[in-house]
């Protein structure tokens, strides 16, 4: 009996949703329709550098991009263009009333080289090493099971395959009212060092918006 109470308290950790406070607006579509306003802004643009983004992604003409958490789909347009049309861009994400969005955006824009995916908490559901690139932008700390999409994210890249992170610093000045110091899990050092323990290895990191946001470049170690 004490040897199975330490296999299950050691199990614990590893199982437990770690995003509680990032997510608790997303538990219903009120709050995920009032985060998606935010996400539509049209403001945006300026305010998060997408096409700056894009570039220091490297991304060429003929790759595989997914888009984790894609949400309303506010990237794919972006990444689409920059693959071009024998490119491909999979757009995932785990909620039907956002995936619907990202379809809208998709179908006004003509975005023939873009495809869909319902993910899980736990895994993306993105084709196995079939992926150059995989952003995942202002979603990082939202994953309530890190390892478990940590892994799958792994599996899902092509040899030589990089993992793009571009997350929010936990500091007062990040979001307003000083938000980012509950609703980030990590600060960047950390989040470093969680993804470099799921077999990955920091390649290169620069700061995407002055004293808000940073990408990370990681490689599959």
């Amino acid at each position: 009996m004490k040897k199975l109470c330490i296999l299950v308290a050691l199990a614990g950790p590893l199982s437990a949703q770690v995003a509680t406070e990032a997510n608790t607006q997303y538990r219903s579509p009120d709050g995920r329709q009032s985060v998606a306003a935010n996400l539509s802004a049209p403001d945006r643009d300026e305010r998060q550098k997408p096409r700056e983004l894009v570039q220091a992604m490297g991304l060429r003409r003929g790759m595989t991009v997914a888009d984790v958490g894609t949400a309303i789909g506010y990237m794919l347009p972006f990444l689409s263009r920059a693959v071009g049309p024998n490119g491909k861009v999979l757009g995932e994400d785990i909620f039907d009333d956002y995936l619907a969005a990202a379809r809208q955006t998709v179908t006004s824009q003509n975005l023939s080289n873009v495809t869909l995916i319902k993910g899980t908490e736990k895994d993306p559901s993105l084709p196995e090493a079939a992926v150059d690139e995989a952003l995942v932008l202002d979603a990082y700390h939202h994953f309530d099971y890190p390892e478990a999409m940590l892994a799958a994210i792994h599996k899902a890249l092509k040899p030589g395959g990089k993992l793009v992170i571009v997350e929010y610093y936990k500091t007062e000045a990040a979001m307003p009212n000083g938000r980012a110091l509950t609703h980030i899990r990590l600060n960047k050092p950390d989040v470093i060092k969680e993804i470099e323990a799921n077999h990955f290895r920091l390649v290169s990191e620069r700061e995407q918006i002055k004293d808000v946001q940073y990408m990370l470049v990681l490689d599959k170690n």
